[in-house]
C-alpha cells in the first residue's frame, strides 16, 4: 500500500477514514491511523476508483464493489474527490463500456416495487444482485440489497435520473456520482497518467 510506505518513509501525519469493511481492514493491516466521520467530519481528500467515467462532466458510475453509499458519504465530506482509474473506464457517455448498470442500494422489503418503478419509468432491467459466495442476494455493509439497473442505450440527463431514483421510497443511494469529482487520474499499461478535469457542467432538467 503506497500510502503506508509514504507514511513510513516521510513521517506523514494522516488519518484514514474507510468507505467499506475491506478498506477498514487494509488500514488496520498497514498500521495506519484509523478515523471516522464522528471524529473527522470534514476531510481533506477522498481518493477512490470508479467503474466508468464520463469525460467532460466527470460523472461517474460507482458501486461495482457494493459500497456506493459509504463511498458517497465520505466523498461528500471531503474538500475534493480524486478518482484514479485506467483508461478503459473513460467514455463519452455512461454505459459505453460498463454493461453491468447503475448500482442502486435499496431497503430489502422494497426491492420488488422499486424494480418495477425503475423499469416502468426508464426501461431496461433492474437486476437484484446475488451473492457470489452464498445463496441469496448480496447484502451491503449497511444490511441492504443492491439493484443493478442495466439501462437502455439512451442519452440521459443523469442529474434528473438520480433525483427521480432518490425520491422512490426505499431507495437509499445511487451509484451515480454527479458534480462530486474534482479530478480524474487516468493511467495506461505503459505507466502514463493523464489528468482529466471537468469541462462541461452537468445540467438538470
Amino acid at each position: 500500500m503506497c500510502i503506508a510506505q509514504r507514511v513510513k518513509d516521510e513521517s506523514l501525519a494522516v488519518v484514514c477514514v474507510p468507505t467499506s469493511y475491506q478498506a477498514r481492514q487494509l488500514i488496520i493491516d498497514h498500521n495506519l491511523p484509523l478515523g471516522n466521520l464522528d471524529t473527522h467530519p470534514i476531510l481533506d481528500c477522498t481518493i477512490d476508483g470508479a467503474d466508468e467515467i464520463e469525460t467532460g462532466t466527470l460523472t461517474c458510475i460507482k458501486g461495482g464493489g457494493g459500497c456506493l453509499t459509504q463511498e458517497k458519504i465520505v466523498a461528500s465530506c471531503s474538500k475534493q474527490l480524486i478518482i484514479v482509474a485506467d483508461g478503459e473506464k473513460e467514455v463519452s457517455n455512461l454505459g459505453e463500456k460498463w454493461k453491468k448498470g447503475v448500482p442502486i442500494e435499496v431497503i430489502p422489503m422494497a426491492y420488488k416495487p422499486i424494480q418495477q418503478k425503475i423499469e416502468t419509468k426508464y426501461g431496461g432491467e433492474a437486476i437484484l444482485r446475488m451473492s457470489a459466495d452464498k445463496a441469496g442476494p448480496l447484502v451491503t455493509d449497511n444490511g441492504n440489497f443492491l439493484l443493478d439497473w442495466v439501462f437502455p442505450n439512451v442519452k440521459y440527463c443523469w442529474s434528473s435520473v438520480h433525483n427521480y431514483l432518490k425520491l422512490i421510497p426505499g431507495v437509499v443511494e445511487t451509484g451515480l456520482f454527479i458534480d462530486m469529482t474534482n479530478e480524474c487520474l487516468v493511467g495506461d499499461a505503459q505507466g502514463n497518467v493523464r489528468s482529466l478535469l471537468k469541462t462541461v457542467q452537468s445540467i438538470e432538467l
